[in-house]
């Protein structure tokens, strides 16, 4: 096989939570296995699918989707900063591709990116930049929200091209699951005059530099995680819903990613949170992966982490590793 999968859920949190949540063994023995998979696997590029919390992407040109063809991480909370090193060629072939097929993405040579691309490749691979990387960027968070089904058709037509390319490609979904971030990135009708003003233009809109958009982004999930260990937060608050969360795992890992084609933004925030629209990030890494199968050549697993902040999620197309719950 040529491509291999890997989606997983990103938190700040994740490295700087407060107390352990129960079964963090496991989530970081898993995480272990799939690092080896990956090495065995030794991809030629890895196709990295991830949204932005208003790092590099603000609503003053917000694209739906964006290919990066040179890239740099910010150094968030939680996030790897440095430089990633993209393949641009092939970039570019993907995108003339996509475009080929009916889908126009915007281009970046000076993409900004934070935690939710460098955190799956420094966790997964051992560095930012240690494998040629194409970023794709999806727009979870913007009103009007994208259909989830065009993220999949997206998807979809990245992995024809990855295919065709027979090149051995990586393909992360970094997102997701269930939790509810709007404290931190409150929808424009909720900001504050200074968090909107960054939203919108970044440091360009005067009322906060990027310093101060990184320090206030640190404090706040640092308060969060406090709150959490202390049980002054909990799943209620965080909109987590394991079940719902599980569900979703099952279907991706039998290839149903349809499932969520007639899914609505509004009613997905009000039942799972904000974070859950970036289930879009795995939609489309699974369609790219696209392997019809049954579920069996998946391994994965899931905890409802309050001390993250997110119901997390791990899955990946390896069979399932000899791990021991003391891991």
């Amino acid at each position: 096989m040529s491509l291999m999968l890997a989606c997983t859920s990103h938190a700040p949190l994740a490295l700087f939570r407060e107390r352990a949540p129960e079964g963090e063994g496991l989530l970081i023995g898993h995480r272990t296995a799939v690092r080896s998979e990956i090495e065995r696997f030794d991809p030629e590029v890895i196709i990295v699918f991830g949204v932005d919390h208003f790092a590099g992407f603000h609503y003053a040109c917000m694209p739906a989707y964006r290919v990066g063809f040179a890239a740099e991480a910010v150094p968030d909370l939680g996030g790897f900063a440095g430089t990633l090193r993209i393949d641009k060629p092939w970039a570019t072939e993907l995108t003339q591709a996509l475009r080929g097929d009916g889908f126009d993405p915007a281009v970046s040579y000076r993409m900004k990116v934070d935690h939710a691309f460098s955190q799956p490749l420094q966790l997964l691979t051992g560095a930012i930049n240690r494998y040629p990387v194409v970023p794709i960027f999806i727009s979870a968070f913007t009103p009007p929200f994208l259909p989830f089904s065009r993220s999949r058709a997206l998807g979809e037509s990245v992995g024809r091209f990855a295919r065709a390319s027979g090149r051995r490609v990586l393909i992360i979904g970094s997102g997701g699951l269930s939790h509810h971030p709007a404290h931190y990135f409150p929808l424009m009708e909720d900001a504050s005059p200074e968090v909107l003003s960054y939203q919108t233009s970044g440091a360009q809109g005067g009322l906060m530099t990027d310093e101060d958009w990184l320090g206030c982004f640190e404090a706040m999930h640092r308060a969060g995680a406090k709150s959490a260990a202390s049980g002054q937060r909990g799943r209620k608050e965080m909109r987590m819903q394991p079940d719902l969360d599980r569900g979703i795992i099952a279907s991706i890992a039998a290839g149903r990613q349809a499932d969520f084609d007639d899914w609505k933004a509004a009613d997905v925030m009000a039942e799972a949170g904000l974070g859950m629209l970036e289930l879009h990030t795995w939609i489309a890494a699974a369609a790219a992966y696209g392997a019809p199968n049954d579920g069996s050549a998946m391994t994965s697993i899931y905890n409802p982490a309050v001390e993250y902040g997110v119901g997390y999620g791990l899955l990946y197309s390896a069979p399932p590793p000899a791990i021991s719950a003391a891991a």
